[in-house]
């Protein structure tokens, strides 16, 4: 699950079963229909920021995924970016499919946070910049979620941004095979948000979120630690 530390950091310790794992074969066992929806007007630029200066008390769904490597913690964020078109999106990426590890896989932008970075925002942004070629002059960051820790015990905290729509991209071609945007009304509506549940070879259980969008031809399978911090997103701006 892409939360975006560096391919080379991570290919000497994912267990191969992680790998090759294809979530698309997991059967749903549940869809959270029943939930509300996070209304249209939450989306506006003014609320958004508002929700952000002044926070509701509010409890974050999924925090941490069962550790699959013997890898010591390290510090990671990705930029969550809400594109505020007429009816806002959220840009996510894909991931090249020659990657050995988490190939093809759907992404924020983001990375390990390097010592040279001021915080966990100034990462974010920089990895945006290198990876998808988005430029902080479009950008206004609006605050950070809840860290969220990956298989591969990268510690991501999401740091969450509006991007003035009139952006242009240069696409990483080692690392992102395609940009891409989704609804963010489709992302905030439980009713496609996708239950998972799986026991593995060490009879350890494991579950997930998925979130995946047809665009046209495209199917986008959002799913994992990107469908997690979009989860806990979701009960930041509905509670």
């Amino acid at each position: 699950m892409r939360a975006a530390p560096a391919e080379e950091t991570v290919n000497a310790v994912l267990p191969p079963a992680l790998s090759s794992f294809d979530p698309r074969q997991v059967p749903v066992i549940a869809v959270d229909s029943a939930l509300p929806a996070v209304p249209a007007a939450h989306f506006e630029a003014r609320a958004l920021r508002a929700r952000f200066a002044a926070p509701p008390a509010w409890t974050p769904e999924l925090r941490r995924e069962p550790r699959l490597t013997s890898r010591a913690p390290a510090e990671a964020a990705v930029l969550v970016p809400i594109v505020m078109r007429e009816q806002p999106t959220v840009l996510l990426t894909e991931r090249t499919a020659h990657l050995s590890t988490h190939s093809g896989q759907v992404a924020f932008p983001g990375g390990r946070v390097d010592p040279e970075d001021a915080n966990v925002s100034a990462a974010a942004l920089r990895e945006a910049w290198e990876e998808v070629g988005l430029s902080a002059e479009y950008i206004e960051v609006l605050g950070k979620l809840p860290t969220y820790t990956t298989v591969t015990s990268f510690i991501v905290t999401p740091v969450v941004a509006l991007v003035h729509p009139d952006f242009e991209l240069a696409i990483n071609p080692y690392e992102v095979a395609e940009a891409f945007e989704v609804p963010l009304a489709y992302l905030m509506n439980p009713a496609n948000h996708r239950r998972h549940a799986v026991v593995g070879d060490d009879l350890q259980s494991r579950e997930w979120l998925s979130m995946p969008y047809q665009d046209g031809p495209h199917e986008r399978y959002v799913w994992g630690a990107t469908a997690g911090m979009l989860r806990n997103l979701y009960r930041f701006l509905v509670a």
